[in-house]
């Protein structure tokens, strides 16, 4: 119970931040961390705390919270503990499996010890009947090729993200992604 009020909270104290105000939306890593409600991060950090004195710090719901807080307990983004996030969904991957997890357990890899190794855990996806359709699955492994300075590949991985999803802001951002590859190559 307590993990997920802690989940809840510290994501909800992201919610001002995670659009423009063109409704475009925000990356974590690029977000106004001063538009964060700090009450709700100090409220769900509490409730946190509270399930893991209580001996729930390895629920589902506490282990996702713990990866919130880990975002919300660093001043800027260049501060996250990569490190510390990706030992939190190894633990996850453990309770409560899934290709999402796995998905989000790249990037925080690829986050900590750099794209190449984030790459080869989202490369072992790419079989993975129930993300075949899913947008973040390519808009990911776009962003590490990116980082790996594998343009076209990156923009061709954004184009077929943008093409997945059905949210016509998400499909903005993605193509802006696969334009901004194919310029940094030119």
């Amino acid at each position: 119970m307590h993990g997920l009020v802690a989940l809840m909270e510290i994501q909800a104290s992201r919610t001002h931040a995670r659009v423009d105000a063109q409704g475009r939306p925000v990356l974590l890593l690029e977000q106004d961390r001063s538009r964060w409600d700090h009450l709700l991060i100090r409220r769900g950090l509490a409730a946190l705390a509270r399930a893991e004195a209580l001996g729930g710090a390895l629920g589902p719901y506490a282990l996702q919270a713990a990866l919130a807080a880990c975002h919300a307990r660093a001043s800027a983004a260049a501060d996250t503990d990569w490190a510390q996030i990706a030992a939190i969904y190894d633990a996850l991957s453990e309770v409560a499996p899934s290709p999402v997890v796995e998905l989000n357990r790249a990037v925080a890899v690829g986050m900590a010890f750099g794209p190449e190794a984030g790459l080869e855990l989202v490369n072992a996806l790419l079989k993975e009947s129930s993300l075949a359709k899913y947008h973040l699955l390519p808009s990911v492994r776009g962003d590490l090729l990116f980082k790996l300075g594998r343009l076209d590949e990156a923009r061709a991985e954004f184009e077929r993200a943008a093409a997945m999803t059905r949210n016509a802001r998400e499909r903005e951002f993605l193509l802006g992604r696969a334009r901004d590859a194919g310029a940094t190559r030119s």
